[in-house]
């Protein structure tokens, strides 16, 4: 396994492997709990305003796209690939990456009630952006743009009218970001009437992404690798900060994904990002954090695995004797008739389901086998 370690670190920057992979682990924790209605506080969504340690999944996976952008599109820039070159596989990979996006939905819904947004696709958005934007400005051109998209949705969101509503409404499916989803969003949408992946709030997703952009520029910078820690770690602290007190007249938000969550989610990963380039680039403590590389070499086989998964454990049906039931279905039922707490019998659920998602990128990381996209 040593000798697996080692390519990796020659190929990519392990501490934010293991930043991918650990973030890549916890949603799928969040993702598949035992029962819905039964669920340890940290492990859930917030109900609409705040944020809960779920919460911070999303944030910081579009936080690592702009990181990554910045150091694998640096990487060819000074390999000598054309600007044209680069376009062309920036938009290949992005279209592919919304592609199994749209895959994932139709495994589940079929066409009769395709949903187009979702996280792979959001993250395909962003992704060719971001990508754009680091062959056409510097980062002086990225932090303006950033700014501009938190100031200009905060700006949307609480001063334009929303027809039938009003002004400055952002309560569920009745603000600004709503109304546009559902003018504009064919087919199926995963609240109804509006999407928490839809189109206007992912220009404030994108200002995340951006965000990740700056700190891979203070990775790539001449700096000593410590001086870079420390800029990285006050950069998230007053992001923090200013995410915090801007949550008091902008609330924290996912759904809609306010300009506040933006600053204080990134923040808490440009911390986290920084601990981990401390830990394991530093001072080179990688015992204990192996699954972290191991599902962050193969985050988009893990995230793909774990919707697929679900189907032979969630859908298929047996018979028990008069009763039908799932594998899911029947353990939990078996794990609650032992008087076991529900939220402890959910949870256990979602880490075992994990942990069964693991084997596989495991075999993989083994074997060599590291699939991008």
């Amino acid at each position: 396994m040593g000798s697996a370690i080692n390519k990796i670190t020659q190929e990519r920057l392990i501490s934010l492997d293991v930043f991918r992979g650990f973030t890549i682990c916890l949603m799928i924790v969040v993702n598949s709990p035992g029962l819905h209605d039964q669920i340890y506080s940290p492990l859930a969504h917030s109900d609409w305003n705040g944020v809960t340690t779920t919460d911070l999944v999303f944030p910081f996976f579009l936080f690592i796209v702009g990181v990554s952008a910045v150091l694998g599109l640096g990487k060819q820039v000074t390999s000598g690939l054309s600007e044209k070159t680069m376009v062309i596989k920036i938009i290949k990979r992005a279209a592919i990456i919304f592609a199994l996006g749209i895959l994932l939905n139709l495994f589940f819904s079929g066409f009769t009630s395709l949903r187009i947004p979702g996280v792979l696709q959001r993250i395909a958005i962003v992704f060719l952006i971001c990508g754009l934007l680091f062959l056409k400005t510097d980062w002086k051109g990225q932090l303006k743009v950033g700014l501009m998209l938190l100031i200009g949705y905060w700006m949307a969101m609480v001063w334009i009218p929303v027809p039938g509503i009003g002004v400055g409404v952002l309560e569920p499916g009745k603000n600004l970001a709503s109304w546009i989803d559902s003018q504009l969003i064919p087919f199926k949408m995963y609240k109804g009437t509006w999407d928490p992946e839809g189109l206007l709030s992912t220009l404030p997703a994108l200002a995340t992404a951006i965000s990740g952009m700056l700190v891979g520029h203070i990775i790539k910078s001449n700096q000593d690798q410590k001086t870079q820690i420390i800029w990285i770690f006050l950069a998230g602290f007053l992001a923090f900060c200013f995410g915090s007190i801007w949550g008091w007249f902008f609330p924290m938000n996912k759904s809609i994904w306010t300009s506040s969550y933006v600053l204080y989610t990134s923040g808490i990963a440009a911390m986290t990002l920084a601990s981990s380039i401390w830990f394991v680039d530093v001072m080179k403590f990688s015992k204990g954090l192996k699954l972290g590389i191991i599902f962050g070499a193969n985050s988009i086989v893990a995230y793909m695995l774990h919707g697929v998964l679900k189907y032979p454990l969630y859908m298929l049906k047996f018979a028990v004797g008069e009763t039908s039931y799932s594998v899911k279905s029947f353990i939990m039922e078996s794990a609650l008739s032992t008087g076991m707490d529900p939220k402890l019998a959910s949870a256990l659920w979602a880490f075992g389901f994990t942990s069964l998602c693991f084997v596989p990128i495991w075999v993989m990381y083994r074997k060599g086998i590291f699939i991008k996209v």
